[in-house]
């Protein structure tokens, strides 16, 4: 019996920074000097020596910045070991980035290393759309990125053709892509309608969008108007 489990589902071998156990377990090995931001909560397990932080000084800025509630919760973690982090049993997704920038929707971020520059920005176009606006957070510079999706996603390359997302459905973008909205539904039809039906982010550029395949309808996140 031991010997089954182990087999199928003990831990995957180590080879990079960032990597995922299955589809649902992000797998992040810690050493000292390279802190990790995680969303609270995430942690499922761990190996070896490594502490959370909740409340980290350096984090201080998401409150103010993300006043209309639509943040997410982060602690930082150090120390040395494998740590494994999961949200609600979602699909993880996990980039390096080298020097690029990358848009992500606060809800879909599970980690990203400490290393990394990032900032908090309004997504251009919703605000024209809807009156309200959606935040991301940029990330940029050298570092690893785990990021959930609701369901298995798919990634859409910009540079092919202009590409249409609802934003309910939006996990995220790379930095620097022509962001612009679209209605495509009357005024009239929007009775008993979802938010992607009428209105859109189009994408165009060299990069690339993230789409789950679930729209996310927490009042956070969707159009408001």
């Amino acid at each position: 019996m031991q010997g089954s489990l182990i087999q199928h589902y003990g831990p995957t071998p180590v080879f990079e920074r960032m990597s995922k156990h299955g589809s649902k377990i992000a797998k992040v090995v810690m050493n000292p000097g390279q802190d990790l931001f995680a969303r609270v909560g995430s942690m499922i397990a761990y190996e070896g020596l490594i502490d959370f932080n909740p409340q980290p000084p350096q984090l201080g800025r998401i409150a103010s910045s993300w006043a209309t509630g639509e943040g997410v919760p982060l602690m930082t973690a150090t120390g040395q070991g494998l740590l494994y982090l999961a949200d609600y049993g979602k699909e993880v997704i996990v980039a390096q980035l080298v020097g690029e920038g990358l848009s992500v929707n606060g809800k879909n971020i599970l980690a990203f290393d400490a290393a990394l520059e990032w900032k908090i920005e309004r997504v251009r176009g919703v605000t024209m759309l809807s009156g309200m606006g959606m935040f991301n957070v940029v990330l940029r510079g050298h570092g690893w990125v785990a990021l959930t999706a609701k369901g298995n996603p798919i990634v859409l390359d910009t540079r092919e053709a202009p590409t249409f997302v609802d934003t309910d459905a939006l996990v995220a973008y790379t930095d620097g892509l022509r962001v612009e909205p679209r209605r495509t539904a009357r005024l009239g039809g929007l009775i008993g309608r979802g938010s992607g039906e009428a209105f859109q982010l189009g994408f165009s550029g060299q990069g690339f969008v993230v789409v789950q395949p679930s729209e996310d309808e927490r009042p956070t996140m969707s159009l408001r108007g």
